[in-house]
């Protein structure tokens, strides 16, 4: 089950957005608001938002739900600022209800969408203006949230013991650990607990 939250300024997108959402026996719609802000106590697995792009922000304590963006501009513009808002689809308001949906459940499960001309134009843009990698300290690179979670994963904790501890969902925990193996680099959890030896990003 996706723990779904709907963001839409719109009245009209927001009544559409919801009953979508109720459409699909996999969602649990935990709000429906006209702005991310009142989003901030539900813990979503997903945020299902058409709001402005300079709305998004990083969470103020590290972590992000995924964001599926709905955007009325006719070329959404992907960018690391995007990214670091947690947005992993930017699909246009005039995406069908199968497309919003699959982006719903990718996003969930720590995937990114992405339309093919935005892939080509993020392949053609120069690496230090989008992708670079920022200055940091090795412990800079996980959020206080992702490296709990990956002394949780040290201690042999699956995802459901560490969604439990946490009080979170499952699908959360999911996205927590798919987001360390890819800041880390690594092919799996135990590569992980690893490297995050190795780099002192936990004790044992």
């Amino acid at each position: 089950m996706i723990r779904l939250a709907i963001a839409a300024t719109s009245a009209v997108v927001r009544a559409g957005l919801e009953a979508l959402a109720r459409s699909d026996p996999e969602i649990d719609l935990a709000g429906s608001f006209p702005d991310l802000a009142s989003l901030d106590a539900l813990q979503p697995d997903v945020i299902l938002a058409a709001v402005p792009l300079e709305d998004l922000a990083p969470s103020a304590d590290g972590f992000t739900p995924p964001v599926v963006l709905l955007s009325s501009d006719a070329q959404p513009a992907w960018n690391r600022d995007v990214l670091r808002a947690g947005v992993r689809a930017v699909l246009s308001r005039d995406a069908s209800p199968g497309e919003i949906l699959s982006a719903v459940a990718a996003a969930a499960n720590g995937l990114a969408v992405l339309d093919p001309h935005d892939l080509e134009g993020l392949l053609s843009t120069p690496v230090a203006a989008s992708f670079a990698a920022p200055p940091a300290t090795e412990t800079a690179v996980l959020t206080p949230r992702e490296l709990e979670v990956l002394r949780m994963m040290a201690e042999g904790d699956a995802n459901k013991a560490i969604a439990w501890k946490l009080g979170i969902s499952e699908h959360t925990a999911k996205f927590h650990v798919a987001s360390i193996l890819t800041k880390l680099n690594a092919a799996s959890r135990a590569e992980a607990v690893a490297i995050g030896l190795r780099k002192g990003l936990i004790l044992l």
